[in-house]
């Protein structure tokens, strides 16, 4: 049963929250990462992006816990299916947020291999579907028409979601605001900080090299 929907986007901290409510007993927690490396729910979330029935269920059978995309993009439908989830929307500088993306994900997107595999095709495809075409009508490139999405997100969320269900929560912010929202002692240790720039380019690479069938899906 999922207990906690992050409805952030994709760069606002989205895997350093994973890791946080991972460890204080939220999840495992679903992240496009996740999806990444299970790809036989690829299918699945395609054809939720097209307008079919979701088995939510299903899909989140294994985890306790959602952030980042593809749950992101279904932020309505997840807050409905699981009414006592709390939900958490993490928030970044607007220019910053923009830059981050395009320097990571749009470019990752955009250096598509010229061979791929049928199940690489199918995961760009989903891309596609929920975050370039589906949050950005396919115009990511005009950063005007990008930073209004993004902002439209964050005023959708907080106008619907009741007060005393939601935390807006920058990552930066660290461990209080969190363990206060979900009524758990804070944990010693630094808050994780993870999936900066450089990362995630070595990530992207070993992807790209998945999808060219030169190894194994990264966990």
């Amino acid at each position: 049963m999922v207990e906690v929907i992050g409805v952030g986007f994709g760069r606002t901290g989205t895997l350093s929250l994973k890791a946080a409510l991972e460890q204080l007993g939220h999840g495992p927690c679903h992240h496009m990462d996740e999806v990444l490396s299970r790809r036989e729910t690829v299918a699945d979330w395609i054809a939720a992006a097209e307008g079919g029935a979701a088995d939510w269920d299903a899909l989140y059978r294994d985890y306790r816990s959602t952030v980042d995309w593809p749950g992101a993009f279904f932020w309505r439908e997840l807050v409905a299916h699981y009414p006592s989830a709390r939900v958490i929307l993490t928030v970044r500088d607007p220019g910053k947020w923009y830059q981050s993306v395009s320097s990571t994900l749009f470019r990752a997107g955009s250096a598509r291999p010229t061979v791929a595999n049928p199940e690489a095709t199918r995961v760009m495809k989903m891309m596609d579907l929920i975050v370039w075409d589906g949050v950005f009508k396919g115009r990511f490139q005009d950063r005007e028409h990008a930073l209004q999405a993004f902002e439209e997100h964050s005023e959708a969320v907080r106008r619907e979601i009741p007060a005393d269900r939601l935390l807006v929560f920058d990552v930066a912010q660290g461990w209080g605001p969190l363990c206060e929202f979900l009524d758990v002692p804070v944990p010693a240790g630094e808050f994780p900080r993870l999936n900066d720039q450089e990362t995630y380019a070595a990530k992207h690479r070993a992807r790209l090299a998945a999808a060219m069938n030169r190894g194994a899906p990264p966990a």
